[in-house]
C-alpha cells in the first residue's frame, strides 16, 4: 500500500512519505493542545492568586516584541489618546517633573 509513487508539483513522493508527515504534524497538534491546556492551568492559578489575567496576557504579548516596536507602538497609542483628549496620568506627570 505505500510503496506506490506519486508525482505532486513536479517531485516523485511515495505514500510512506506522505504518511509519515501527517503522521509527524498529528504528533505535533497533540502536543501544541496539551501545552495549551497547560498554559490555561498557569492562568487559572494566577487568577486565583489575584492577578488580572488580562494584563499578564498583555504582558506576555509585550515580552515578545522587540523594544523598539513596543517604543513605537507606545508613542502612536500615546499620540492618539491625547488626540482624543485624555491627557497623560498624574504618575506620568510626576515622572516626568511636570507635575
Amino acid at each position: 500500500m505505500f510503496e506506490t509513487v506519486k508525482k505532486s508539483e513536479g517531485t516523485m513522493i511515495s505514500n510512506s512519505q506522505i504518511a509519515t508527515v501527517v503522521e509527524r504534524i498529528e504528533k505535533m497538534e497533540d502536543e501544541k493542545s496539551a501545552i495549551s491546556l497547560d498554559i490555561s492551568e498557569i492562568y487559572k492559578e494566577a487568577k486565583g492568586n489575584g492577578f488580572d489575567v488580562k494584563i499578564l496576557r498583555k504582558v506576555i504579548a509585550a515580552r515578545k516584541k522587540p523594544q523598539n516596536q513596543r517604543d513605537s507602538e507606545n508613542a502612536i497609542f500615546d499620540l492618539y489618546m491625547s488626540a482624543v483628549g485624555f491627557e497623560q496620568t498624574p504618575l506620568g506627570r510626576y515622572s516626568e517633573g511636570t507635575e
